[in-house]
């Protein structure tokens, strides 16, 4: 599967993309989804990081830390996005949830001072009109139990994602260990996970069937096999390739919403769906198109 990284780029965004439906089949709160979709995955996760260890070494403590660090921030990442897909559905919640494609830049510029590509300035507009429009705020009778709130907790999502993915990628560099890393980052996002539900209150920590089986069905599929497919094929493809394999993940959830879920957006919001990942796509491309150029 190494030797073809976009058949397994490919094959990861599916799987990932069931990821909102499986939470919202398991009918669990979202913090106790968060939880549960980590801990199961563990196992084999571990199995996987035992024998990289065995094979190439341990891995360096900077590496370690990042991971741990990436941990943090997922855990709080999925928790939000498990709220946003309480209010405005599975479909909805994942492609609010990749705004991080123009929100990265943006942190860039906080942390480290870099300058914002011009590709993502000319991608705010319509994104931002989409977010307006997933929202419900021009329509009655958006669909969602509470549309607008789903909009906000989705953008704060896409912080979130944009934040992990930034301190996962730094400590993801040695592509021999893909297993090790989302290892140690799955123990740490399990236990703020745990400590998030006992500060929030949660009673269902400890989900009984059939909630238990789909979360296990989550965790094997796209916290475990999702996870180590978009890990060990993207970083050795091209960025217009990757652009392109993870828009997968929105476009396919929300028509796996309306198959599996019936779930049926508005028009607008539909629209406003559009909006965004053409907003993404064209962000990423023209961002390619100019480093070629350089």
């Amino acid at each position: 599967m190494i030797e073809r990284p976009a058949l397994a780029g490919v094959l990861g965004a599916l799987t990932i993309a069931f990821s909102a439906i499986l939470v919202d089949l398991a009918d669990v709160s979202p913090v106790s989804a968060a939880l549960w979709r980590c801990a199961y995955a563990l196992p084999p996760l571990g199995l996987i990081a035992w024998y990289e260890h065995r094979r190439y070494g341990p891995r360096t403590p900077r590496e370690r830390w990042l991971a741990a660090a990436a941990g943090a921030l997922f855990a709080v990442d999925i928790v939000v996005w498990h709220y946003a897909i309480e209010d405005v559905g599975a479909g909805l919640a994942t492609v609010l949830g990749n705004l991080q494609v123009v929100i990265v830049p943006f942190v860039a510029l906080a942390v480290l001072g870099e300058k914002v590509p011009k590709s993502i300035l000319l991608a705010l507009p319509p994104v931002c009109l989409g977010v307006v429009l997933v929202s419900g705020a021009l329509e009655e009778g958006a669909y969602g139990a509470n549309p607008a709130r789903g909009a906000l907790l989705g953008v704060a999502t896409g912080i979130a994602y944009a934040a992990f993915l930034l301190v996962q990628r730094q400590g993801s560099m040695d592509l021999r260990r893909p297993g090790g890393a989302l290892f140690d980052m799955s123990v740490v996002a399990t236990v703020c996970s745990l400590a998030l539900g006992l500060v929030i209150g949660t009673d269902d920590l400890a989900p009984v069937w059939p909630s238990a089986g789909w979360l296990i069905l989550l965790a094997l599929t796209s916290q475990f096999l999702g996870w180590m497919l978009i890990t060990v094929s993207l970083p050795r493809l091209p960025a217009a390739v990757t652009s392109l394999i993870l828009t997968i993940q929105p476009i396919g959830s929300v028509a796996l919403g309306a198959a599996l879920l019936s779930q049926e957006p508005s028009a607008l919001q539909l629209v406003g769906c559009a909006l965004i990942l053409t907003g993404l796509l064209g962000a990423a491309m023209r961002r390619e198109r100019a480093a070629a150029s350089v």
